[in-house]
């Protein structure tokens, strides 16, 4: 359980529970879209060509014809005819017939013929550019027969300039049925859409603030997949009406394509160089520039055999794919744990590009086909990716923190006096030198305490009596720390200390009190009965004076005191050193 906790607090426990959702709907509807595929798709055999120019207003229903496959129908008007002799229109709820659904394809028009048990006709129709409100969500448009006495006998559909018959995808469902799948579709094609629209902002502004470019080739994936879904589904018709039709189908292979295209430079460019060898590499990404390329021709060509020209695509693809494959398992053999990551991402994308190649289920999911898989693939890969990538950003911001807290230690050590634990020279002009500036502070002395016969002490006692005494001394002087009073070690036996807002009087009491209570210090035994005394050189400057003038004049004061018989304090005035206060002062 904890383990379970810990793992969703990663992230990745809620990309396997998603993954655990999204297979348990796949395998539940699988039975009931087979069954719908058995019962509703449609193979209408009898068909007829004509010229453009025959209507079914104008010179009534050609002659069909229900053994040959239709030809020459590419530039010309391709009509078929659907019998509902097995429709029961009983056991539906539109007793008049049923709802006939068509998948957008390549084509200037689509005409609906639904003749009655009368004989009379009602007539739908959509064009390029204008579907009215015939359209649904999963590239389909719906053709419901109105309302009448009488049943439909039979539906006829004439379509324009159609591409290719193997691209169309025709169904007859029920009304009701009709609305619950295309309130299903647009449920699960927003939510892939809203998911693809995170995924596009986060990696942008992951490739603009951390300056990863597979980030940005990433980005582009997911805007081409978010294009393309709401292109594809249809949605984007709430926008853009004009774009109904054959554009939509059209820009939307170029999209695929040049998706195609971003997806394999994101996931070869996130592996280091050394992982993969440079010929497979450079393969992969030329296969992937071939793809893209490749998209724009076909996504214009509205003739010919366009059929065989997409399954070369196909295996182009498969050969993408291959090489894609290969890189993230040769770079995972080498240890690379960027191409660890891109397997769990790719793996369903991948696996998804290569079953459609193979499998036909452009009539499952309610007539979605393998484009609804293909988006719902890319909006896991985009979440995956996310959240992968979230927690490697995590990783190095914890470790940017570790590091930044341990140079900022290390610049406060630096700043430091390693033994007594008081500031260095550094440190102390760091922070002195803007005190002498403030004209808040004035006026600011500068106190330079040296003990005397320091030398005499570490011949008689060691270093370490020595050391010992300095951290007494340092002791002393840090009871006298606060806002206005800063105290430093400069080096050796050498101390200073700045003061501000005491003048006069109060501030030689103030440098004698210090110089006493050095004087008084409990050294712990270290020099034995040995006094141990310090000499004072002190100083006052105005704001904005140096500190080296005011160390100058501290240091002759200082010299001055030493001279004078040490353990004293030597105030500098008047340009020269004098005012000594010897140590009976007070008593």
């Amino acid at each position: 359980m904890n383990r379970c906790v810990a793992t969703f607090r990663s992230g990745s426990c809620v990309l396997r529970l998603a993954t655990v959702w999204a297979f348990a709907w796949l395998l539940a509807c699988m039975p009931q879209m087979a069954s719908a595929r058995a019962a509703h798709q449609l193979h209408p055999v009898c068909h007829a060509v004509t010229a453009l120019t025959v209507r079914a207003e104008t010179g009534g229903f050609p002659t069909f014809q229900c053994k040959a496959p239709a030809q020459d129908y590419q530039n010309a008007a391709l009509w078929y005819r659907i019998d509902l002799e097995r429709w029961d229109a009983s056991s539906h709820t539109n007793s008049n017939g049923p709802v006939l659904m068509v998948g957008n394809s390549r084509f200037d028009r689509v005409d609906v013929f639904f003749r009655y048990a009368d004989g009379s006709v009602r007539v739908q129709s959509v064009e390029t550019g204008n579907f009215r409100s015939h359209w649904r969500a999963g590239a389909q448009i719906a053709f419901e027969p109105p309302e009448r006495d009488v049943p439909v006998h039979d539906i006829t559909v004439r379509f324009e300039r159609l591409a290719s018959t193997d691209l169309l995808r025709l169904r007859l469902v029920d009304a009701s049925e009709m609305q619950w799948e295309s309130t299903a579709l647009a449920g699960v094609i927003g939510a892939a859409l809203t998911l693809l629209a995170v995924g596009v902002l986060y990696n942008l502004v992951l490739a603009v603030t951390a300056r990863h470019v597979f980030s940005l080739w990433q980005g582009g994936w997911a805007a081409c997949m978010f294009v393309w879904g709401a292109l594809w589904s249809q949605l984007a018709l709430f926008v853009v009406p004009g774009m109904a039709g054959a554009p939509t189908a059209q820009l939307s292979t170029w999209l695929s394509c040049l998706a195609i295209l971003c997806a394999t430079f994101s996931a070869v460019t996130a592996l280091e160089r050394g992982a993969v060898p440079r010929v497979l590499r450079v393969a992969t990404l030329v296969c992937a520039a071939v793809i893209g390329l490749a998209g724009v021709p076909l996504a214009l060509v509205r003739e010919g055999p366009i059929i065989a020209l997409a399954n070369g695509l196909g295996v182009l693809v498969l050969v993408d794919l291959l090489g894609v494959a290969l890189c993230l398992g040769w770079a995972c053999w080498r240890g690379s744990g960027e191409a660890r990551a891109y397997v769990g991402a790719w793996a369903l994308p991948m696996l998804t590009l290569t079953v459609i190649q193979f499998a036909d289920i452009d009539m499952w999911f309610y007539g979605a086909g393998s484009q609804i898989v293909v988006l719902c693939a890319a909006a896991w890969q985009t979440l995956f990716l996310s959240v992968m990538t979230s927690r490697a950003s995590g990783r190095l911001r914890a470790e940017r923190d570790v590091a930044l807290r341990s140079e900022a230690k290390a610049q406060e050590m630096a700043r430091l006096d390693p033994l007594t634990g008081l500031r260095n020279r550094r440190g102390f002009l760091e922070l002195a030198e803007p005190m002498m500036r403030d004209k808040t502070c004035a006026p600011v002395s500068l106190l330079l305490i040296d003990v005397d016969r320091f030398k005499l002490v570490n011949d008689t006692f060691g270093h370490d009596a020595g050391d010992e005494v300095l951290v007494a001394i340092a002791g002393c002087l840090r009871r006298w720390e606060n806002d206005q009073c800063m105290v430093a070690r400069l080096g050796g036996e050498e101390f200073a200390v700045v003061v501000s807002k005491l003048e006069g009087f109060s501030l030689i009491r103030f440098a004698d009190s210090l110089r006493r209570e050095i004087a008084a210090c409990d050294h712990g035994g270290a020099v034995a009965d040995m006094a141990v005394t310090v000499s004072i050189g002190l100083t006052t400057g105005q704001s904005g004076t140096a500190f080296r003038e005011m160390y100058r004049e501290a240091d002759a004061a200082l010299y001055k005191a030493k001279n004078s018989g040490r353990n004293r304090v030597c105030v500098y005035s008047d340009g020269a050193a004098g005012a000594l206060v010897d140590s009976a002062l007070g008593t």
